[in-house]
């Protein structure tokens, strides 16, 4: 007679290879054809020349077949008091001379962070167009003047979104936080202003450095780096190795 019962799995047999994931990942690479950057073409001023970058960044997101998204998208990187790393993507929200600004709840993580330790390093990641801009730098709180002129531009939901989350805390459920949300729309229905909350503002990273990368072919990348040894100093523009 058949034996009809379904067959354990044999837990003695081969064990699957982990290398099979990593070869795939190993086989993963882009071609990078773009043109290189010269020293000669760069503007003397690290934040003219983002200028120039973040302009084109932003053309190519606004052409329908453009392939970059969030052209302000950035990568925050803070340590925290025992120097243990963390990132997240932020906007940048405005930059001048005096440095590259972000919004945040102060109770956040990235703000505990910088509260313990101001060091903070920024990724634009535009990797379609084969470039990246890394600043690194001193974070500073905006002043509340500024904080409040922000919050006044921003929309109402994102309005209300800042006082409904205390953003890193546990939470219990979607459903808590939803119900705060709707709770502050009740208050401040559309067209009724809503107060800056205290607990939330922006960030100045004040750089020490700002590097431009651009993908060359034969991972023989251009790297231009623009380091100065304090806010005094002129800036100096230095090619790195990639």
């Amino acid at each position: 007679m058949t034996d009809s019962r379904a067959t354990a799995p044999d837990t003695n047999g081969p064990a699957a290879d982990p290398a099979a994931g990593a070869a795939d990942l190993a086989a993963m690479r882009a071609h990078y054809v773009a043109e290189g950057i010269a020293e000669a073409d760069f503007h003397a001023d690290p934040f003219e020349q983002f200028g120039r970058w973040f302009a084109q960044a932003a053309a190519e997101a606004a052409d329908p077949a453009g392939v970059v998204h969030e052209p302000n998208a950035m990568v925050v990187s803070t340590a925290d008091a025992q120097g243990r790393p963390s990132s997240r993507t932020v906007l940048l929200k405005g930059y001048d001379t005096r440095g590259f600004v972000f919004y945040t709840n102060y109770g956040s993580g990235k703000a505990r962070d910088i509260d313990a330790n101001p060091q903070v390093s920024l990724l634009f990641p535009w990797h379609p167009m084969a470039r990246q801009v890394i600043v690194s730098g001193t974070a500073v709180r905006t002043g509340r003047d500024e904080t409040v002129r922000y919050f006044r531009s921003r929309p109402h939901g994102s309005q209300l979104g800042a006082w409904a989350s205390a953003q890193s805390s546990v939470i219990g459920s979607r459903a808590e936080l939803d119900a705060a949300y709707a709770d502050l729309a009740a208050r401040y229905p559309e067209g009724e202003q809503v107060p800056a909350p205290p607990h939330w503002g922006g960030f100045r990273v004040v750089p020490d450095t700002v590097e431009f990368w651009q993908g060359r072919t034969n991972r023989l990348h251009d790297r231009l780096r623009y380091v100065r040894e304090d806010a005094a100093a002129p800036w100096t523009l230095r090619r790195l190795s990639p």
